[in-house]
């Protein structure tokens, strides 16, 4: 997983509500289990016409949003199901933080196994980063892990709270197999004692 330190990108202002899991990715791309390719079908029936041509008006259609890294989004956001391809459609089209007021648990926790940072920011918070979205691609969001820090493009500068342990895995790029991996040293040695001690097993 890549590990996440200190981010400048471009952030999208998205202030829907109540975004699900099936608006974020719907259920027919469902079928694969590779985290990459889903990008293209972010947001699938908000992008898309029903000729699958591109509609001007979604953000993420829109020229200076098409290398956004960054989500500013509304309440509730990743309701619904607790499918995973959600983080891998967002991850995979290139968005690496989401910031709301608020997130559906499942959601929320399977972002920080895949490298998205997810943000919870009071709602006055969030109105003056959306502002700051709404002006494009020369306006660069910088979001700092290690100091907890949201900071817009005229310099204004919010703090937020972050698990220790999230926090600890997405600077170091570890998922749940990456973290074993940290112990493989330890589970080498107890499966060697392991089986010399049962040799029949």
């Amino acid at each position: 997983m890549e590990k996440f330190e200190k981010l400048s990108g471009i952030a999208a202002p998205m202030p829907l509500v109540n975004i699900d899991t099936d608006m974020i990715i719907p259920k027919q791309f469902l079928k694969t289990i590779k985290r990459s390719g889903l990008g293209v079908n972010l947001f699938d029936e908000m992008r898309y016409d029903n000729d699958g041509n591109e509609i001007p008006d979604f953000v993420l259609n829109k020229p200076q949003y098409r290398q956004a890294q960054i989500l500013v989004a509304g309440d509730n956001f990743g309701c619904g199901s607790s499918r995973e391809h959600a983080p891998w459609a967002l991850a995979d089209f290139g968005i690496r933080c989401v910031i709301s007021t608020s997130f559906a648990d499942i959601f929320f926790n399977n972002c920080f196994k895949n490298g998205i940072l997810p943000i919870v920011m009071p709602q006055e918070v969030v109105d003056v980063l959306m502002n700051d979205a709404e002006k494009g691609a020369n306006a660069r969001i910088e979001v700092d892990l290690e100091a907890q820090t949201v900071t817009t493009s005229d310099g204004q500068s919010f703090a937020f709270e972050v698990d220790a342990f999230k926090k600890h895995c997405l600077m170091n790029g570890l998922d749940d197999i990456g973290l074993t991996m940290e112990k493989a040293s330890a589970i080498d040695s107890f499966e060697a004692k392991a089986a010399a001690a049962r040799p029949w097993a």
